[in-house]
Order: C-alpha cells, then sequence, then structure tokens
C-alpha cells in the first residue's frame, strides 16, 4: 500500500514554465485539479511531500494551501531527502510513489515502490519508470496518478463517497 506520495514541482505540479515580470517576479501555474485529487489523497490519511530543484515562495504558497506534509526545496540530490523522509516516517521504498519529468528525478523514480512520469516527461524516463501518464505536467497529470493508486489499491470509491455521499 502506498503511504507517500513524492511529487516534483515543475514539469509535475507545473507545466514546467517560469515566467517572470519586468519587476523580476516569478509566476508558477499549477491546475486546481491536481490540487483537489491531492488535499483528497491527504484526507485519505495519506502522506505527500514536495521535493524540488528550485525554490519559490509560490511554491511554498502552494504546499501550505494543500496541507502537504513535507516540502523541500533547492535540493541537490533528491534521493537524499527522499530518505530521511522514509526514515522519519518509518516506511520502506515499496509504500513510496513518485512522478518526475527530468534526469534529477531519476534517482527517486528508479527507488520507490511505483514511478510515474507525465506524458512530456524526458524520453529517457518513460523507459525507466513504471508508468507513462497520458496528462502532461501541470494539466492533470498528478490527478491522473492519485486516481490511478488509488483505483489500484480499492480507495477510489472511498474517495469518491465524500463528494457523492456526504463524507469519508
Amino acid at each position: 500500500m502506498i503511504k507517500l506520495l513524492v511529487l516534483d514541482v515543475d514539469g509535475c505540479m507545473t507545466n514546467g514554465k517560469i515566467i517572470y515580470t519586468n519587476s523580476g517576479d516569478e509566476l508558477k501555474e499549477f491546475n486546481v485539479k491536481d490540487g483537489f485529487a491531492i488535499v483528497q489523497w491527504i484526507r485519505l490519511g495519506k502522506k505527500v511531500a514536495i521535493i524540488t530543484g528550485r525554490k519559490s515562495k509560490i511554491v511554498e504558497n502552494r504546499a501550505k494551501e494543500l496541507g502537504v506534509h513535507y516540502l523541500y526545496q533547492n535540493v541537490k540530490n533528491k534521493l537524499d531527502t527522499l530518505v530521511k523522509i522514509k526514515e522519519k516516517e518509518n516506511i520502506s521504498f515499496s509504500e513510496i510513489a513518485a512522478i518526475g519529468d527530468d534526469l534529477n528525478d531519476y534517482r527517486v523514480l528508479k527507488s520507490v515502490g511505483i514511478s510515474f512520469t507525465p506524458l512530456d516527461g524526458v524520453e529517457f524516463l518513460k523507459h525507466h519508470v513504471d508508468i507513462t501518464l497520458s496528462k502532461k505536467g501541470g494539466d492533470g497529470a498528478i490527478r491522473e496518478m492519485i486516481e490511478y493508486l488509488l483505483k489500484r489499491e480499492n480507495l477510489f470509491e472511498k474517495y469518491l463517497d465524500y463528494w457523492t455521499k456526504g463524507g469519508i
């Protein structure tokens, strides 16, 4: 059973584009459907970690808004960071699912129980992950991953019950 989701930001939670304004402000676009699924995953008693190679106040705000348990930014070695989380949670790699879209995610993706890349993930990863999603990063890939996991673990009806029957 998957207990922890590990998410990359640029290219997975977003479309990978970084927009800078003339005043130097950074803009990112998140998909509300992805966020909805993350919140529901947490509501079902699961955990979420964001491990990203860049640092952004926008990501900090989004993680807080969604109730993400772990946020690590400006990470050079994502696997080392994941090992620390795994030890803190006292879980095995087989209880972790992860999504990544580029080479800096490779070691994490090869270590976890089930790995995903968005449709627009780099070609190399598509040959090394368990599942290449049908959605692009920032365009519902996170939602697709979460719903896949919920169906696989027979939790999809419980996920739907909150909205169709008024509570989990």
